[in-house]
């Protein structure tokens, strides 16, 4: 079996596999971690492991290496890539720093390296409330999802500059969407992510990180709950609630780039050590110094 040959041969190469929430069951399931991207980051920065293979998107792989320049980071999809990611480059953000000269640049780690590179510090959708909190009285440019920077701004009664990217499978969820599923499963939780556009989050019953999603359903005494984001984290949440009975707000929000990850791409990167992703140096340094402080 397949399962086995990828499992045989990450042993025998020291390599440690991640998966992000969204990816295709089986690769959850064969992954060694499967997490957001704040956990996946934070258990990158920590493994001894020689090579790590990323299962999610371009952005997660590049953050990987950022924090462990001295191992084999493998993404088993090059072309894997964000949307929203690539809505923002680094010319465009040195042009709206130069606008606003005196602000802060909070960077969502959906971005590229060189963005990053740009920016004071990165924020997931985990922590980006608590990064911004830290700005007192300071202007703070959010970059690049304005749906998640409308939502921090709301949370955290702070005025943000709003870059216009967003998430193509977050921004097509509609308040008809769950108003029609909430008829058909009244006692049902509304669990939404927020990149999610405001006037779905303001008919939820919590706006949460994948993460947070995770272990809101596993906390609650609810038996339903309706979920606005990327289907491939309902899974997971089957898996670890078998009595419990999830509807998504949308059956086709699927990210055709995570669903790029496939077992047998992972055999193939495992095999032939590639496709290696890296960052030049001295865009790594100083990208390094923003992933390090939305770690810590």
């Amino acid at each position: 079996m397949i399962e086995e040959e990828i499992k045989r041969l990450a042993k025998e190469k020291d390599a440690v596999i991640l998966a992000h929430n969204y990816t295709r069951p089986e690769v959850q399931d064969i992954a060694d971690f499967v997490g957001d991207s704040l956990e996946l980051s934070r258990i990158a920065a920590k493994l001894d492991s020689k090579i790590i293979v990323f299962c999610g998107v371009h952005f997660m792989a590049e953050t990987a290496y950022i924090l462990s320049p001295n191992r084999t980071v493998l993404l088993p999809d090059f072309f894997a890539g964000c949307p929203m990611a690539d809505m923002i480059n680094k010319e465009q953000l040195l042009k709206l720093k130069s606008a606003h000269p005196k602000a802060k640049v909070v960077c969502y780690v959906n971005s590229s390296a060189a963005v990053k590179a740009e920016s004071d510090i990165c924020c997931t959708s985990a922590n980006a409330v608590d990064i911004v909190n830290r700005f007192k009285d300071e202007e703070v440019i959010f970059i690049p999802d304005k749906y998640l920077g409308s939502y921090v701004s709301k949370v955290t009664e702070k005025s943000l500059i709003l870059w216009e990217g967003y998430c193509p499978i977050h921004a097509s969820m509609k308040p008809e969407d769950i108003l029609r599923l909430k008829k058909a499963h009244p006692e049902a939780k509304i669990v939404v992510h927020p990149e999610c556009p405001p006037e779905v989050i303001d008919l939820a019953d919590a706006v949460r990180s994948t993460s947070g999603m995770l272990r809101f359903v596993k906390e609650s005494d609810a038996e339903e709950f309706i979920i606005g984001t990327e289907v491939g984290i309902i899974h997971r949440m089957k898996k670890e609630n078998p009595d419990k009975k999830f509807y998504p707000v949308r059956e086709n929000s699927i990210c055709i780039n995570m669903k790029k990850i496939t077992l047998e791409k992972i055999l193939m990167a495992l095999e032939k050590n590639e496709p290696q992703v890296k960052v030049p140096e001295d865009i790594r340094i100083r990208a390094l110094k923003g992933i390090e402080l939305m770690i810590r």
